[in-house]
């Protein structure tokens, strides 16, 4: 699994709770990036689809959800991975543009990400195994690049990863069926039919994803784009179609309130984050529609390591300091409120079974009485009583 902004690694645990106490048989996972929890949502059982606007995150979708591992050669993917390992490197796009022109890989591991990248389209394109080989080759690139996690720079200094020799691994499959969609949320969520449990985890702020991975996005592409700048970001970057709602503090709100709506689920799951623009409340009212009621479980978490690191000038010195270290992860469930209340309580049973996820601000949810919210009226809602916890040494709020 790569490295990621805005991963819910820490989360897995709640949501796989989630998920397996809802019953679920279908699942939605919207804005899917690494697949992580749609991975688990799947390991569940449950037939996923997986969606979202960037090529590499469906490239990992075709690979971890929509490929079943019970029908996979396994055999010829693991010659295949033993092939593109055997490769000696040839130098070409990546190492012209993130390794003489950038630093993201040393020279010798960029040559060599060229040689596989170019014998996976001419040896495999149009197999069952292009996809799984091509996430199996991004996965040994981000294990040997020379970033923080995100690829808008990279460090000063060459990580010690760096020198490490790229080596692919055959990647962990799982069972089952499942579907990769490549689409914009906004477009496709109104025609993918109907789901037992739905989990959205939208851009936060205004930084996208299709900079923040780039690299990833001309690795799956492999169009040789035009670069520009210090981080050798593709051209297409400036096209306003590469842009998303969710990045606009202005379209945002409108634009998730849509998705929401458009979703047709059992239970609603919204991944967000306290540092964002829309504040609890109207979260909660944005999904309570349609008689649904709504528990918020809260989590800390550590902020990104670039945040934590701090700013610094073009020469290299740090300007400015770090304001905080951590932040809060929010999970607004919305649903029936015996449905609510019964994955609600599976949360709150994490620690009573000594199970390792992040601390949750939980508890026997309470139904509260119809409130006002932004000057209108909005369903009852279900809120979680606090209690202090500390789960996998993350403490609760």
């Amino acid at each position: 699994m790569i490295k990621y902004l805005g991963s819910k690694r820490r989360l897995v645990p709640v949501l796989s709770a989630i998920c397996a106490a809802s019953g679920a048989k279908t699942a939605l996972d919207l804005f899917t990036g690494t697949t992580r929890v749609a991975q688990a949502f799947k390991a569940h059982g449950v037939e996923v689809t997986a969606v979202d606007t960037a090529r590499y995150a469906h490239i990992f979708a075709q690979c971890y959800v929509e490929a079943d591992a019970a029908a996979v050669d396994m055999a010829a993917l693991t010659a295949a991975i033993d092939h593109l390992n055997g490769l000696p490197g040839r130098p070409g796009y990546v190492h012209a543009t993130f390794a003489m022109e950038a630093r993201f890989f040393q020279p010798f591991n960029a040559a060599r990400i060229d040689a596989a990248r170019d014998a996976i389209d001419y040896d495999y394109a149009g197999s069952p195994l292009y996809p799984i080989l091509l996430t199996s080759l991004i996965e040994a690139a981000d294990r040997v690049d020379s970033t923080t996690g995100v690829q808008m720079a990279y460090v000063k200094q060459w990580a010690p990863r760096s020198a490490n020799p790229l080596t692919l691994r055959v990647p962990e499959l799982l069972p089952g069926a499942g579907h990769a969609v490549l689409g914009d949320a906004l477009t496709v969520a109104p025609s993918l039919g109907s789901f037992d449990l739905a989990y959205l985890d939208p851009p936060y702020n205004q930084h996208r994803y299709f900079t923040n991975y780039h690299v990833w996005e001309t690795l799956v592409a492999w169009d040789a784009p035009e670069p520009y700048g210090v981080a050798r970001k593709r051209v297409d970057a400036r096209d306003p179609a590469t842009h998303s709602a969710f990045n606009s503090k202005r379209t945002m709100p409108d634009a998730l309130r849509q998705v929401v709506r458009s979703v047709d689920c059992e239970l609603l799951v919204l991944s967000y984050n306290d540092e964002s623009w829309l504040a609890v409340d109207e979260l909660e009212a944005l999904c309570a529609g349609q008689g649904r009621e709504v528990a918020t479980l809260t989590f800390d978490s550590a902020r990104y390591v670039g945040a934590r690191i701090g700013i610094f000038d073009p020469s290299g010195v740090k300007v400015g300091r770090v304001s905080h270290l951590s932040n809060h992860e929010l999970l607004v469930i919305a649903g029936e409120g015996a449905l609510v209340r019964r994955v609600v309580d599976a949360v709150g049973r994490l620690r009573e079974e000594g199970a390792p996820p992040a601390a949750a601000r939980q508890g026997a949810a309470r139904q509260a009485g119809a409130r006002q919210v932004g000057g209108r009226q909005v369903a009852p809602t279900l809120r979680a009583q606090s209690r202090s916890a500390s789960i996998g040494g993350v403490k609760a709020t």
